[in-house]
């Protein structure tokens, strides 16, 4: 099938990219997998005018939109191959199709690698979260924590008191320094050195944490922060460039989402230092207008 642009990924970045372009009159497939970074999560917050949608029915509601337009194509399925085309163009192939495209948004989003902590994964997107301005307020007004696993961790804890008393985890391994330990001491939070070694829960609200020393904390909610890679077997083959961000390795990318390979844009979490639902959004905007543009003047 030809098409002018794939964009590989159908949750908020690809599908935003996907309006933009659509409405410019342009033929769009959305190739997806169905398995969004944000599928642990029962509601999406912050989001303006969709605060407290559930990823899911923001997702429906998007593609029940785009479906009214006769130049958008959404398929269910895995890509397993993307090659570029001595034409100036991009093969993209699924088990059962192929495709070809003048552009490319890569938009999957990224692999999260979470502590392998016994009771962490149950909880993970529900009371073990990751960021406070999308399921912060949820959690207010309770024992909280942070589990440092990576340098940023002190300046993580120190936001959190907004949200309720706060107790750092170092795990032994990410020491404040004595900066960051006035900043700590000014915002209330407490430092402990002693390793998480479980959470305990019933599957939705966790109510303690095990130490390795043996005793037991009291806590209502957790912040952690995964490690991430956006580093696809797609995007090696593609050989897009890399950049290192707090957290992981993203995709490399310009002010309007073009990565180092031509014809081959990156959207939301894949391509963003700082990740959110509005993020994602703002980014797959982008990458959409950046490719209607370049379909224009290439």
């Amino acid at each position: 099938m030809e098409t002018e642009v794939v964009i590989i990924g159908g949750s908020f970045a690809g599908l935003a990219a996907a309006m933009q372009l659509v409405r410019g009159l342009r033929k769009v497939v959305v190739i997806d997998a169905g398995k969004p970074r944000n599928r642990f999560a029962s509601h999406s917050h912050g989001i303006f005018c969709l605060d407290g949608k559930s990823p899911l029915e923001i997702k429906t509601t998007a593609l029940s939109q785009l479906r009214q337009y006769p130049t958008f194509t959404f398929v269910e399925a895995q890509v397993i191959k993307v090659a570029a085309n001595a034409e100036n163009g991009l093969l993209i192939h699924t088990a059962e199709n192929s495709f070809f495209a003048k552009k490319l948004i890569l938009a999957s989003g990224v692999q999260d690698e979470l502590p392998n902590i016994p009771g962490l994964l149950e909880h993970w997107g529900k009371s073990v979260i990751h960021c406070p301005y999308c399921h912060g307020y949820e959690l207010s007004n309770r024992e909280l924590g942070v589990l440092a696993n990576h340098p940023l961790s002190a300046h993580q804890a120190a936001m959190i008191p907004d949200w309720g008393p706060t107790t750092l985890f170092t795990q032994g391994n990410f020491m404040p320094d004595d900066k960051q330990l006035t900043m700590l001491t000014k915002r209330g939070v407490k430092v402990e050195n002693a390793p998480i070694t479980g959470i305990n829960g019933d599957g939705k609200n966790i109510t303690s944490v095990a130490l390795a020393d043996g005793s037991e904390r009291a806590l209502q909610g957790l912040y952690v922060a995964p490690k991430i890679s956006a580093i696809t077997p797609i995007v090696k083959a593609l050989n897009c460039e890399s950049e290192d961000s707090p957290l992981g390795e993203i995709i490399k990318v310009n002010e309007f989402k073009q990565t180092s390979v031509s014809n081959v844009y990156a959207a939301g979490d894949m391509s963003n230092p700082m990740q959110n639902g509005s993020l994602a959004i703002t980014s797959g905007v982008m990458a959409g207008i950046s490719v209607h543009q370049s379909l224009i003047f290439d």
